[in-house]
């Protein structure tokens, strides 16, 4: 641990382990001279000289970070010891905190018996003094570097446990946020997708519907003089309608998901098999049968959301090595198809959203369930085990789209609900109700 690492406690313990020493050290010195001992003056300089080493090891960078140069420290500060030992018992002391020196700055390896051999020459340097060897002058020592053992290592451990805590804690932190993001962000593009569906189904095609109908009363109003200021108000408001079609279509393609702004359903169906195949060395083909049909936004948001879905659980859990992406443009309906060469699974053994381990597995297939039975469409999955698996849905064309479709010859190129042909064309039924104008 390096000193910016130290907590408060160890920070305070680390001051009176340095206080210790000097008032052992002291004591030694006042307590030789106060007994008048001839070797007074020896022992006031031995422990003054074990003071400065052990003060000026601190104040040195590489004591601190180089587990060498602690080892030579360590070693300096033990032979003065043993010298200042060696004049007086009372050096024996400072064997106390000096196994919490060794223990701290020295690797266990190291420590260890760094702690034994400390202990071993404080027995001999206090038996030599006494010329006596008792069970008191032996356990005394032990005593103590089994203390000085049991504290470092036991706060050792708590330090560590305390480490993982604080990782742990980092961890749920940084995890919650980018939950709440990505919820933040799944909400912001549900309410974009609600927005863009609502002004299609409603602004965009009352405007269309009235431009339309404005068309007609144009044609339906008979030539002559007096009514060319009629005419030319019909037009006025033919060309706002126009404009405010064109504006809300805009808006709408705004809020449409990024992956489709870029072109048609096909075209981001092929960036995302693309984008698969880079990302996960998954073979993924995709392909396109039959004449591309103008879809409203809804369904094409459905169909992509369900390819990515779909495609993400084969990378995730089929264990596949090839995928076919298939887009179906038929009479009445447009289909998805996405079939890989996996493992396979038993489809009646899928958990259900938030159960069992395969959660995930649970949530994708449930919610690309929903989006099919949101448009009118079905989804089916058939799968077994060693024999990969296929999901196929479809979704039924709206009423436009499929007439469209049924009069379609060949591939039609997609976008956006094209604005009204400006070209003359027979004019429609006037009886007609203003409900059946359509965009």
């Amino acid at each position: 641990m390096t000193p910016h690492s130290l907590t408060p406690a160890l920070r305070v313990l680390r001051s009176c382990l340095h206080l210790m020493v000097a008032a052992l050290l002291a004591l030694a010195a006042v307590r030789a001279v106060a007994d008048h001992s001839a070797n007074a003056p020896a022992v006031v300089g031995a422990a003054v000289l074990l003071l400065a080493v052990y003060a000026v090891g601190p104040t040195l960078p590489p004591v601190r970070t180089s587990t060498a140069a602690a080892a030579l420290w360590l070693a300096a500060v033990m032979a003065v010891w043993a010298v200042l030992l060696v004049l007086t018992p009372l050096g024996v002391w400072l064997a106390f905190p000096l196994f919490f020196v060794q223990l701290h700055l020295l690797p266990l390896r190291w420590a260890l018996p760094a702690v034994l051999v400390t202990t071993l020459v404080a027995i001999a340097g206090f038996g030599w003094h006494t010329h006596t060897l008792t069970v008191g002058t032996v356990i005394g020592p032990v005593l103590g570097a089994a203390v000085a053992v049991a504290v470092v290592l036991g706060y050792q451990a708590l330090y560590r446990e305390s480490e993982q805590r604080r990782r742990l804690i980092e961890e749920l932190t940084a995890a919650r946020s980018d939950l709440a993001a990505a919820e933040h962000a799944a909400g912001v593009l549900a309410e974009r997708e609600r927005l863009a569906r609502e002004i299609h189904d409603t602004l965009a095609q009352g405007l269309s519907s009235i431009q339309l109908l404005l068309r007609a009363a144009e044609r339906a109003v008979p030539s002559g003089p007096d009514t060319a200021a009629a005419l030319g108000h019909i037009q006025q408001a033919r060309q706002a309608a126009v404009d405010n079609l064109a504006e809300a279509r805009r808006f709408v393609r705004a809020l449409s998901p990024p992956d489709l702004e870029a072109g048609s359903l096909p075209a981001a169906l092929e960036r995302l098999c693309a984008t698969t195949a880079r990302s996960s060395g998954l073979a993924v083909h995709c392909q396109v049968s039959g004449a591309p049909v103008e879809l409203p936004t809804p369904h094409e948001v459905a169909l992509l959301r369900i390819a990515q879905s779909a495609l993400a659980n084969t990378v995730q859990h089929a264990g596949a090595a090839r995928a076919e992406l298939t887009l179906s443009y038929m009479d009445t309906e447009v289909a998805l198809d996405v079939v890989d060469d996996g493992t396979g699974f038993v489809p009646g053994q899928v958990p259900g959203p938030g159960s069992g381990p395969a959660t995930g597995t649970g949530f994708g297939l449930a919610a690309m369930r929903a989006r099919a039975r949101a448009l009118r469409g079905t989804l089916a999955v058939e799968s077994a085990p060693g024999e990969g698996t296929a999901v196929a849905v479809t979704l039924p064309y709206p009423e436009p789209a499929a007439a469209e479709a049924t009069a379609a010859a060949g591939p039609v190129t997609r976008h956006h609900e094209p604005d009204p042909d400006p070209d003359p064309d027979p004019a429609p039924d006037t009886d007609s109700p203003p409900g059946q104008a359509t965009a």
